[in-house]
């Protein structure tokens, strides 16, 4: 059906590698660049031998000559973005200049900034229709399919939707004092910035997990659970029909809080820039470095993740409740693909909305958010690739 350029070779982007294989009829062939060579290589021995053809190629996603001349050699007929945040814009000038399509799971944000919010990429929908390629933004699990999840209870169980509450429980336990499952940079950046949710059309700020709730989640049961800022609290608010105010929950444990704090109060957590030993570094990156890398936590990871979004509006003229969401294992992630959950909740999604791309099911020239396109492929293929959905009517509903 078509090839892919895959840029990143992390975590989520060995579970997005893995899941292609496993789709060879839309995914013929598939190329895996990252600025380290050797992990791409290491890919491609551990899955070659399948339908899908694999080559590997070095790319530093940064430089944006260096992206079109791998883009004009390999001919992708769309580029899957499993690289950092910060090099987003490059790689979508990247396929502007190639006219290829784009595919992402997290917006973009500076690096010298913790700041998350589309503007940025917004800024292209006129160029990317213009040269008559789709730009699809967000196709993670969160972002993505709780995008996905609201324009299929948009499409299906409403006539307006006024609440959304997404929540996002990972009851894994690493065994670890203190670790992040993904990218422990984005990571804390993502949970240590104020938290904000959207009301009656306007942004509410809060403290840093100043916000907190437990909540009884199915299959896991209690946890405590923290407002955060997120990105797709923006463009929900915008795409789905009557939104009065929509907010983001994630859990976090009590182990994990409190090393959080103590690294923020000693300023490990901060993306300023500051001077050690003649050299330049920025204490968070060198945090990373020092932290267990996510994509090692697998064979640890031990429990489950529920994932998922409640509804409260109205289907004709009568209130409605709705609850969808997913439950995903630990363990077996593992056993199928070497990775834990949080990867795979975000890798499977990548791949998902690549396919929609080379299937021609979502077809629309721009700059486009997921919940803009029709869910139920989508959905279907959730079930399909190994993150079947769930739904309840009456739920516990957050305060």
């Amino acid at each position: 059906m078509g090839k892919a350029l895959i840029i990143g070779a992390g975590g989520v982007a060995s579970v997005c590698i893995h899941k292609c294989c496993q789709n060879p009829d839309v995914f013929e062939e598939i190329c895996i660049a990252s600025r380290t060579k050797s992990k791409c290589d290491a890919l491609k021995a551990k899955l070659d031998g399948g339908k899908t053809k694999i080559s590997t190629a070095q790319v530093n996603a940064d430089n944006v000559d260096e992206l079109i001349a791998l883009i004009n050699e390999f001919k992708p007929d769309v580029v899957v973005n499993l690289a950092l945040p910060y090099q987003d814009l490059t790689i979508m000038d990247a396929c502007l200049a190639t006219k290829t399509n784009y595919v992402d799971t997290a917006n973009y944000e500076p690096l010298d900034t913790a700041k998350f919010e589309y503007k940025w990429q917004w800024a292209y929908r006129e160029r990317f229709e213009q040269a008559g390629i789709t730009a699809l933004l967000g196709s993670g699990f969160d972002p993505g399919v709780t995008g996905v999840f609201s324009a299929y209870a948009m499409k299906h169980h409403f006539d307006e939707i006024n609440y959304i509450d997404i929540l996002d429980c990972n009851a894994g336990d690493h065994g670890y004092p203190f670790a992040t499952n993904f990218n422990p940079e984005i990571n804390i950046r993502e949970v240590s910035a104020k938290g904000s949710y959207i009301e009656d059309g306007k942004w509410i700020e809060t403290e840093p997990m100043e916000i907190k709730r437990v909540y009884n989640f199915p299959e896991i049961g209690e946890k405590d659970m923290y407002l955060l800022h997120h990105e797709e609290l923006e463009s929900l608010a915008l795409n789905i029909k009557g939104i009065k105010r929509i907010r983001f929950f994630m859990t976090f444990g009590q182990s994990y809080l409190t090393h959080l704090k103590c690294l923020e109060n000693v300023g490990m957590t901060s993306i300023e820039p500051i001077e050690f030993e003649g050299k330049q570094i920025v204490p968070l990156q060198f945090l990373k470095a020092v932290l267990p890398d996510p994509a090692s936590l697998g064979s640890r990871t031990k429990g489950k993740t529920n994932i998922g979004c409640i509804f409260i509006g109205k289907k004709d003229g009568k209130d409605k409740t709705y609850y969808l969401y997913n439950v995903c294992d630990h363990q077996e992630c593992y056993k199928e693909v070497g990775s834990q959950a949080v990867s795979y909740t975000t890798g499977v999604p990548a791949m998902i909305g690549a396919a929609m791309i080379l299937t021609g099911k979502w077809n629309k020239p721009g700059v486009h958010n997921i919940e803009e396109f029709d869910p139920d492929p989508f959905m279907d293929d959730l079930n399909k690739f190994g993150l079947p959905w769930k739904e309840s009517f009456s739920p516990e509903l957050v305060d």
